[in-house]
């Protein structure tokens, strides 16, 4: 007999509370959204665009999202959408509409920005079903990729984490493997704080520059011929060889699962700060523990963005969104690599144990009484 639900295998008792399949053939539109857990609120969760996103994968995105919203102190639960389309296809203002109109009572989960849409994409969301985070400044929102929040809440993680692995941030060498809205600014925050950006990749490649590469060169030279590979110095490389340069930090912060087992014992990094959702295997994170680098979990060190659009929700401003991000954020990074050290478990195993204590605590004032 077959299982009742499809994805019985991903249900635990913390969620999901809702998997719902969008299926538009006249548009041509797939998708999914995961609303994960909402016992701290409405479910806030960026729209992942692109051909080959998972039903598993946007379960594993949107448990990040409970995980981080919780972790963060946030009056919202976690959630995920996924469109399976190319995010440069002509049909993309089509495709969004389309699934705006499709999630219009599907007043749980509240759409922003992620790989493959931006503030536009919201824009045309908003114009649909009055519901989104991550709106452009001229709609009143806080435009969280422009302001570079994400980006950020990870520099500021970067100053808690480096005093667990002994790392002085002023002369740091930064790869950062992903050169976009996380990425790029990530790399801007850490150069203002002293570090030297020394490799990039995007999805044509990668550079390596040991003498040091200026990130707002960089971005000028990215957005003149489409890609960090026309950087005029050092060498070139390909996007998994930027995983294993040497260098003090690597910020992962594009696709998921790039720091696997076959190349977690090659990393020379002393610090990994996760820009990207769910960058890394467990297996893999078991392997850079063991080996003594120090790799802080996505969603500790990456929710500055969620931080600002539960901000914009709430009609806070982008000053009260950068202080949040900073109070939060190295909060929890003290708390979490404290518990870590003091318990001897991973990072993540720490951060698990954190988010999941709040998440049950909220579950049951939703059921008391």
């Amino acid at each position: 007999m077959p299982p009742v639900f499809e994805f019985e295998h991903l249900c635990d008792d913390l969620g999901p509370a809702k998997i719902v399949h969008i299926c538009d053939p006249e548009c041509g539109l797939r998708a999914v959204v995961v609303v994960d857990n909402v016992a701290c609120g409405p479910s806030i969760g960026g729209i992942r665009m692109a051909p080959d996103v998972t039903t598993g994968e946007v379960f594993r995105l949107a448990r990040a999202m409970s995980c981080k919203n919780v972790a963060a102190g946030l009056a919202h639960g976690g959630g995920k959408a996924g469109i399976m389309a190319d995010p440069k296809s002509p049909e993309k203002p089509r495709l969004i509409r389309a699934f705006a109109r499709a999630i219009r009572h599907l007043v749980e989960y509240i759409p922003g920005p992620d790989m493959g849409t931006n503030e536009s994409c919201m824009a045309w969301i908003f114009d649909e079903i009055g519901r989104a985070v991550g709106l452009p400044r001229v709609l009143g929102g806080i435009p969280l990729d422009e302001i570079g929040a994400t980006g950020y809440g990870l520099a500021q993680c970067a100053v808690v984490a480096s005093t667990y692995c002994d790392l002085k941030l002023t002369g740091a060498s930064v790869a950062v493997e992903g050169f976009g809205n996380v990425g790029r600014h990530a790399a801007r925050f850490l150069e203002e704080m002293g570090a030297k950006l020394v490799a990039a990749s995007d999805s044509r490649g990668a550079i390596y520059d040991p003498q040091g590469i200026s990130t707002a060169d960089l971005a000028r030279i990215k957005s003149d011929s489409g890609s960090v590979t026309h950087w005029p110095k050092g060498q070139r490389l390909s996007q998994a060889d930027l995983l294993t340069v040497p260098c003090d930090i690597l910020v992962p912060a594009a696709r998921p699962d790039c720091i696997r087992e076959d190349n977690a014992h090659r990393i020379q990094a002393r610090l990994i700060l996760q820009g990207a959702n769910i960058p890394a295997t467990p297996a893999a994170e078991s392997i850079l523990h063991r080996r003594g680098v120090l790799s802080v979990p996505d969603f500790i060190a990456n929710a500055g963005g969620v931080i600002c659009a539960a901000v914009e929700y709430h009609g806070g401003t982008q000053a009260s969104a950068f202080s949040q991000i900073a109070e939060k954020i190295r909060g929890n990074a003290q708390e979490v690599l404290s518990r870590s050290r003091e318990e001897q478990v991973e990072p993540r195993r720490a951060a698990l144990e954190l988010a999941h204590e709040r998440l049950k605590t909220a579950m049951a004032l939703r059921t008391a009484g």
